[in-house]
């Protein structure tokens, strides 16, 4: 299975997208960010590529000051 993370520079707004996409009924867990991207908080919010389409709509009505992009692993 293919997974994407969306990564963020604030861990409270990752931990709070983790929380949202749990409500709209996404699997999704915290898992830390890639080192090597050396980007913000550490925190990113792992789910399957197949709910892209609904996390992105989720994360784009959030509005997350923070939110950097997604990356596909």
């Amino acid at each position: 299975m293919t997974y994407c993370i969306a990564v963020f520079r604030s861990r409270s707004q990752a931990i709070d997208c983790k929380g949202a996409l749990a409500r709209a009924g996404v699997k999704a867990e915290l898992v830390s960010t890639p080192a090597s991207l050396n980007i913000g908080c550490g925190l990113s919010v792992k789910f399957t590529l197949s709910a892209y389409s609904r996390v992105r709509g989720i994360i784009a009505r959030a509005g997350y000051s923070s939110f950097y992009g997604y990356l596909n692993i």
